[in-house]
């Protein structure tokens, strides 16, 4: 057994590294309170990467004996970092930096990594690559709650199924993915997306990037035109780039993508991406007579269309619309989902399902790239799917969305903000002078994570600039002094 006093002095040395490391300074002379010296420390540390994600903060105790300040001091310091979900409270265990504490950009807040050109400004809250905008900033879009996750039952369930994989014959997994996994996936969008599908045509990826990848690879269309939404989805942009495309871009409207428009600009087009549930970045869902007119067009043209099902379980009001692949009698639709918006973009677990036609040409083509998750985190999806914890959880997260966006349009309207909904988030008008770039950039040095939409649009810019603000980790309470901040930079 390891001496107590021996973790006392272990412990007393990590905290005194810690202090002197971070270079806490207290200058009991300055204006500044000697609590938000503190807190402008401890954000400088996080901001910079001095403090990494998980990082274990000293007790109140610990480190206002080591400040010579009062724990009542320390305590505010730290409320204010947890308030700016810079860090997380896990009971005894103490206060933790939060997984996405490092701000965008790499940098303190105000420093010039945070103001990044503009082009890569209007990607930083798509793509959360390390040392940009994460899961746990205000106003991130994509990304789930990170205060309602089920941690205790996923703890569980990764606990059995790491017991189940490690008892598995040692050989070569299903490069579909695990039968357990593509079942249950099948059930539940038979179930909730009205789309009859059977085990075989379902493929488990790496999240959406790894299932649009592979439908790319597998049809091979270099070369030839797609359609892509006018404002769309970036990473689908550079995907289809990368694979050969030429990319068409067609107007979205209330109704969803415009079909005649992108029947009069590329007729002969063999591929369409759409996302007909809540449009991304819009939140319109496409209508019957353009999905009617989508699917008459590809199955005359002979030409495939994938269907991003972007959100399209968490409609925040009211039943969502059925896949259009449910709507496919002609097997063109390729029906891409993950899991990455309801439950956790950390787990890579995605899924397509094929036209029956289609489904051994991908199953043979994703044995050539081993395109599936390690098959214990299938299995741990799988549980989740088939003991009803996942329905369950999309009930719960459904209500809190919609009462989040509730807040949030609230506290617009009480400061005269022009703003429209727009799927799980809030589209916020900015006037025509303002650079909605320019914005984002100032937002995320100050910790918070709005998505540029003119980021969003391929070429050609929109008429005017505007922000989309995500409202997973917008809590209810929190969004009055939230959109205070954000629309003072709008006016700076």
């Amino acid at each position: 057994m390891v001496p107590l006093a021996w973790v006392i002095k272990k412990t007393q040395e990590c905290t005194e590294f810690m202090h002197h490391s971070l270079n806490l300074a207290i200058d009991r002379q300055a204006a500044a309170t000697l609590s938000d010296q503190i807190f402008l420390g401890l954000r400088g540390a996080i901001g910079d990467g001095r403090l990494a994600p998980q990082a274990r903060l000293p007790s109140w105790h610990d480190l206002a004996a080591q400040l010579g300040v009062a724990r009542g001091t320390v305590r505010q310091a730290y409320e204010r970092l947890r308030d700016e979900q810079l860090v997380y409270t896990a009971g005894a265990a103490g206060t933790f930096v939060c997984a996405g504490g490092t701000m965008a950009g790499g940098g303190r807040p105000g420093s010039e990594a945070a103001s990044a050109a503009p082009g890569a400004a209007a990607l930083e809250v798509v793509h959360a690559f390390p040392g940009r905008a994460v899961s746990t900033n205000p106003f991130q879009v994509g990304v789930p709650a990170q205060d309602a996750f089920p941690f205790k039952t996923w703890s569980r369930v990764m606990g059995r199924a790491a017991r189940t994989a490690a008892a598995m014959p040692l050989s070569y997994p299903d490069p579909r993915g695990e039968y357990a996994l593509r079942a249950e996936i099948a059930a539940y969008l038979c179930m909730a997306r009205g789309l009859d599908c059977t085990p075989g045509q379902v493929l488990v990826c790496n999240g959406y990037a790894g299932a649009l990848g592979l439908v790319l690879r597998a049809l091979e269309l270099k070369g030839e035109q797609a359609w892509i939404e006018q404002p769309g989805y970036m990473a689908t942009r550079d995907a289809l780039a990368a694979a050969g495309l030429q990319l068409v871009p067609v107007p979205v409207d209330p109704e969803g993508m415009d079909v005649a428009a992108g029947v009069q600009r590329a007729p002969r087009a063999r591929l369409a991406v759409v996302t007909p549930g809540q449009q991304a970045p819009l939140g319109v869902t496409l209508s019957l007579r353009r999905r009617q007119a989508l699917l008459e067009w590809a199955a005359q043209a002979g030409a495939w269309i994938i269907e991003d099902d972007y959100l399209g379980e968490l409609q925040p009001q009211g039943r969502a619309a059925p896949a259009l692949a449910s709507q496919d009698r002609n097997g063109r639709v390729l029906h891409l989902g993950t899991f990455s918006k309801t439950l956790t973009p950390s787990l890579r677990v995605g899924f397509l399902v094929a036209p029956p036609e289609l489904a051994d040409l991908l199953a043979q083509t994703a044995s050539t790239c081993g395109s599936a998750p390690p098959p214990v985190v299938q299995l741990a999806v799988a549980e989740f799917l088939h003991g009803g914890a996942y329905l369950r959880h999309l009930r719960h997260m459904k209500r809190l969305y919609q009462e989040r966006r509730s807040a949030l349009g609230a506290a617009l309207e009480r400061l005269g903000a022009i703003h429209a909904p727009a799927a799980l988030g809030v589209l916020l008008q900015l006037p025509a002078n303002v650079n909605d770039v320019e914005v984002a950039a100032r937002a995320r040095s100050q910790g918070m994570a709005p998505s540029a939409l003119s980021g969003w649009y391929a070429g050609a810019e929109p008429a005017s600039g505007g922000l989309l603000l995500g409202v997973t980790n917008v809590p209810e309470d929190k969004a009055p002094g939230y959109c205070e901040r954000l629309l003072a930079l709008t006016r700076g």
